[in-house]
């Protein structure tokens, strides 16, 4: 949420002169806008869902995120959250670092960077890896369309045992809406990862979900119904691309 500062100069005039003098000196004293913009925020989920699979077990998640942007386009990131232990050899966290730049022209905007995925604590096992990615999105008054492609290319973090490295191709395509004088928003979400790698729990599957927010001030609270036709089996039986509803509280700065 872009902070901005707001100067205002109350006078009081007796004269003619006076009156005139008071824009210009407002003028003056208005601070100028600043090229960067921070954001941040601290949301908890009832279970983190990457491409539709869980990453804590069907368990919660606390997860934040800080982002500084520049008014030229460019922007980083870092985003975090807890994850269970199948995730990425014993890792109980993970770190997400991008690095990207974002232009709109009209009512569509281009995105594109990379994003590198840390798993800290992983006891040694090669679990990081790189993915860049682009989107194009395109608003039409309430309604915002956008596609997306990640693609991963070869590294061993991604590789199922049968080669030493696999790659991994992530496209998707989302719809969102604001509802017109209130404050709640409905999305859409399809994807489909392209295997076999890591990613793709062995073979290529698809994933979709739906979701309502509801916004107030700097809180909003979401639901959303996220299944998959994957099928991926944790370590304690669960199955974590099993259909479920997610739901999460958040917060905004």
């Amino acid at each position: 949420m872009r902070k901005k500062i707001v100067q205002a100069l109350v006078a009081a005039a007796v004269a003619p002169a006076a009156l005139i003098a008071t824009p210009a000196a407002a003028e003056d004293t208005a601070a100028p806008s600043s090229a960067i913009t921070v954001t941040g925020g601290a949301t908890l989920v009832s279970d983190y869902r990457f491409r539709g699979i869980s990453q804590t077990n069907k368990r919660f998640a606390v997860q934040g995120t800080f982002s500084i942007s520049h008014e030229s386009g460019f922007y980083a990131t870092v985003w975090g959250s807890s994850i269970d232990d199948y995730v990425a050899n014993g890792s109980d966290q993970e770190i997400d670092l991008i690095a990207g730049y974002k232009k709109t022209i009209g009512g569509t905007t281009i995105d594109g960077g990379i994003l590198y995925y840390y798993y800290p604590g992983s006891h040694g096992a090669n679990t990081d890896f790189a993915e860049p990615y682009i989107s194009v999105a395109h608003t039409l008054g309430p309604v915002t369309a956008k596609v997306t492609a990640n693609y991963a290319p070869k590294q061993k973090a991604l590789t199922t045992g049968v080669r030493p490295k696999e790659d991994n191709l992530y496209l998707a395509g989302d719809l969102s809406a604001g509802v017109p004088s209130t404050p709640v928003s409905v999305s859409a979400h399809f994807g489909h990862s392209f295997g076999p790698s890591y990613l793709t729990i062995g073979k290529g599957y698809s994933d979709w979900n739906v979701g309502l927010s509801y916004t107030v001030k700097n809180f909003t609270v979401g639901v959303q119904y996220v299944d998959t036709d994957g099928t991926f089996i944790t370590p304690n039986g669960r199955n974590a691309s099993k259909a479920g509803i997610v739901g999460s509280v958040g917060v905004a700065f």
